[in-house]
């Protein structure tokens, strides 16, 4: 395991990259509106991004073909933006991010409603925020990192629902998967011991129902096995000897 600490000068630049994503998710957030396709907000997006001087992290990451994953209902992560998948009113779309500014990155993704919705995917939405910010309470220099992991478990489980295990958070800094990997489950171990400068993505992905997930055709888009509804709230998160500091709000 390779763990970059950053210094002021790469802190500087991510937290300049962290305010630009912040106002992309602010921007994007207005395009979910029944009867717009995802591949239109893709469009958006990439305008949205390149007007801030910045490049998408994702675009062309390991082939993959847009600038945002777009995720729809039971759709997890990774959905693949198309001018086909038409949103409608009682949707919930998760919105992940990630560009790069001067070399630096910032990765932070939203789940938000498409008009109006259900009260349970309304809870759904609110339970995965909240979990990661369960999580983040333990996110400081001296703690251990699976503290992080046990938080956002313990608050989810406790709601009734389910976190997918197959895919996880992760340190970033110049590339946008660095070590750490960030289970959202407990795990035996304390994990390591978090330090000051350590930059870091939590993003706990919540499912209605079972855990299980399916990776369809495609080779990217993750769906719910049993057609739950799923939700994923994210943020590039900057340890410090005291609070966390939010690099993407």
């Amino acid at each position: 395991m390779s763990i970059t600490i950053k210094s002021e000068k790469e802190i500087t630049l991510m937290r300049e990259a962290g305010k630009i994503l912040a106002e992309v998710h602010r921007l994007l957030e207005k395009e979910v509106v029944p009867g717009v396709s995802t591949w239109e907000i893709d469009r958006k997006a990439a305008e949205f991004i390149r007007g801030f001087g910045c490049k998408a992290s994702f675009l062309g990451y390991n082939g993959y073909p847009a600038s945002i994953c777009i995720s729809v209902n039971d759709v997890v992560i990774h959905g693949i933006p198309s001018k086909d998948r038409i949103l409608k009113e009682g949707d919930i779309v998760s919105l992940d991010a990630g560009v790069i500014y001067k070399g630096y990155q910032s990765d932070a993704a939203r789940t938000v409603p498409c008009g109006k919705i259900s009260a349970e995917a309304e809870r759904l939405i609110r339970v995965t925020r909240e979990s990661f910010y369960e999580g983040l309470k333990y996110a400081r220099g001296g703690n251990h990192l699976y503290e992080i992991s046990g938080a956002v478990e313990d608050h989810v489980v406790a709601a009734g629902y389910s976190v997918v295990r197959e895919f996880v958070g992760h340190g970033i800094g110049r590339e946008m998967h660095e070590d750490p990997q960030i289970p959202h489950y407990h795990m035996k171990r304390r994990g390591i011991k978090l330090i000051p400068g350590m930059t870091i993505c939590v993003e706990p992905m919540v499912n209605a129902g079972r855990c299980d997930i399916n990776c369809l055709d495609d080779g990217w888009t993750i769906v719910t096995q049993d057609h739950s509804l799923s939700a994923h709230y994210e943020n590039t998160i900057l340890i410090t000897e005291g609070e966390p500091e939010l690099l993407s709000i």
